[in-house]
């Protein structure tokens, strides 16, 4: 997954260490730079890792659109669940690494903050399929295998579509008289990609006799409703904002078992885990975003 969001993130600091050689892989934007892989070809994929040799394999490729993955159920599970099962059983059979980003959506919702051993409840088929996912990566026995749950993401993005916090820039923007209704009701936790890459890179570089916990949670600490998201933007670009309409109602109908209210994932392991190597390392979402839309104005 490395042309998305994170995975382009991921790639790009690890690259940027001296002493790395880092293989980027994508199917649908693979450049030529990123390698051309498709997931699904199981021979194909023991090839690709077989002939580069990792050490570790970050897993970041996924049908990460709930309502998407609902219209797409097969290639959701294949994506999200059976792709990270084979991976996981390269892992001990080649003898690297594997983490395999998975999601708060694994959650209900209904009791945050969420620890790692906290039951999993998913509401929505996205949330179903990552779950299965990890039970999938943590069932192999004998290999290192890490699932890394995150919230809803931000940060450097060719297109502010492809993330669903950058699209409400979008919304923030359009000043024709088009009005949105923007949800106030769940709470989110908005995360930098380029922070977990960060934490990435020095979960990587712990010594191997610092054991990793099976499953870590990263999390910026931060709440807000997509309605304050678009608050913020309108404050740091100096825009009207009457046009985005909060919608604070609790879900009804289908969405009140599709949206999770509040999935807080509960990060004290992570921050024990690497307090002598950084700690968390998030950055606040307003200073970033402002000194980011400064640059890129």
């Amino acid at each position: 997954g490395a042309s998305g969001v994170l995975g382009t993130a991921v790639y790009n600091t690890f690259k940027a260490i001296p002493g790395n050689t880092v293989l980027g892989l994508a199917h649908s934007r693979s450049t030529d730079e990123l390698r051309k892989l498709d997931l699904l070809d199981t021979a194909e994929v023991e090839r690709a890792f077989a002939d580069f040799k990792p050490d570790w394999v970050v897993h970041s490729a996924a049908e990460r659109r709930p309502d998407v993955a609902e219209k797409v159920l097969l290639i959701s599970f294949q994506l999200n669940a059976a792709v990270p099962a084979h991976l996981a059983s390269l892992a001990k059979k080649q003898k690297f690494t594997l983490v395999y980003i998975s999601t708060d959506y694994v959650f209900d919702g209904t009791s945050p903050p969420y620890t790692p051993s906290s039951p999993t409840n998913p509401l929505n088929l996205y949330g179903r399929t990552k779950r299965d996912g990890e039970e999938a990566v943590l069932s192999v026995a004998g290999a290192k295998t890490v699932v890394l749950r995150v919230p809803v993401l931000y940060g450097p993005a060719p297109n502010n579509a492809d993330t669903a916090v950058n699209i409400l820039l979008d919304v923030v923007t359009d000043q024709s008289g088009k009005t949105y209704k923007m949800d106030h009701f769940a709470t989110r936790y908005p995360t930098n990609v380029l922070d977990i890459a960060d934490f990435l890179v020095r979960l990587s570089s712990l010594p191997p006799t610092h054991p990793i916990p099976p499953i870590l949670h990263y999390s910026a600490e931060e709440p807000f409703t997509k309605y304050e998201m678009c608050l913020v933007f309108a404050k740091i670009l100096g825009l009207p904002h009457e046009h985005i309409i909060p919608d604070a109602e609790p879900y009804t109908g289908a969405a009140a078992t599709t949206r999770p209210r509040d999935c807080h994932l509960y990060t004290r392991e992570t921050e024990d885990l690497l307090a002598d190597y950084g700690g968390l390392g998030w950055t606040p979402f307003e200073e970033w975003w402002e000194q980011h839309l400064k640059e890129t104005q």
